[in-house]
């Protein structure tokens, strides 16, 4: 009968966290460059786009699309929101948008204007909103109010009896709609930060080497410590240093030299 033995992985989360603000110096510097990095990245390599809105009004008393009619009031605005998604679908139909780029002069294709359109209503009302965004602020008023001037034409022709009307012309967008370099260089510092940690992280988790006594006596309190070396190594400019590891003392090896220079003088009967 095979017996299968478990390992048990404990992890000292002080410790682990010790080991964090040990190196907090390494974890600041990562994170200063990672900011750094998604900011000269957004703003070198990521082109500014513009939003431009226009609103439209929709009111209908009796509407007809093909065979089927129906009555709005103005009263019933889930009719109305009904009325707006079918007015959207007409405005990203290609028909339409081959129009709005043939009037307004730009080089988009049908499926780059397409993507570059968000028209929804607003609040659930009659009006609703269609929005542009393009690679310049200029770009992107000229093609809202484009389709402002058109859409109520081509509704006209699909829809019988519909009546919309422009309520606000767009305008040059004075800012760009992204990227957000504020927000770019903070991912950035969060994702430096997570790497940094989970590096250092993995490497406090794979040491398997001893650091002290105490992680002897802690881990194997049942195993009685017969000897500690001391450490020597540690020294300073002159050669004298003196250290302490556990409750054992030490001196470099310089230090260690002269104490044994006195022994000797000692002895010969010189002291």
């Amino acid at each position: 009968m095979n017996e299968k033995k478990s390992e048990e992985f404990e992890i000292d989360l002080l410790e682990l966290a010790q080991v964090l603000l040990s190196k907090l110096w390494l974890i600041i510097i990562v994170v200063i460059i990672g900011a750094g990095a998604a900011f000269g990245i957004t703003y070198g390599f990521v082109k500014p786009q513009y939003t431009a809105s226009t609103l439209l009004y929709v009111n209908n008393s009796n509407v007809s699309v093909g065979s089927a009619s129906f009555s709005i009031s103005t009263a019933d605005l889930s009719a109305a929101q009904k009325l707006v998604d079918t007015y959207v679908v007409i405005l990203k139909s290609r028909r339409v948008l081959n129009d709005v780029i043939e009037e307004s002069g730009t080089n988009y294709t049908y499926n780059e204007l397409y993507s570059r359109i968000n028209a929804a209503a607003v609040n659930n009302t009659e009006i609703f909103s269609i929005t542009i965004t393009a690679d310049s602020p200029q770009e992107a008023e000229k093609i809202a109010n484009t389709i402002a001037l058109i859409l109520p034409d081509k509704i006209s022709e699909i829809v019988n009896g519909s009546d919309v009307k422009i309520v606000d012309y767009a305008v040059v967008p004075s800012t760009r709609s992204s990227p957000s370099y504020t927000k770019n260089a903070a991912i950035g510092a969060l994702v430096g930060f997570v790497f940094i940690c989970a590096i250092l992280i993995i490497r406090y988790l794979l040491d398997d080497s001893i650091h002290s006594e105490d992680y002897l006596t802690q881990n194997y309190p049942d195993v009685p410590l017969l000897v500690v070396v001391p450490d020597l190594i540690t020294g300073n400019s002159k050669g004298y240093s003196y250290s302490k590891y556990g409750s054992y003392s030490s001196y470099s090896s310089a230090a260690a030299k002269a104490i044994d220079n006195e022994f000797t003088r000692k002895e010969n009967g010189n002291g």
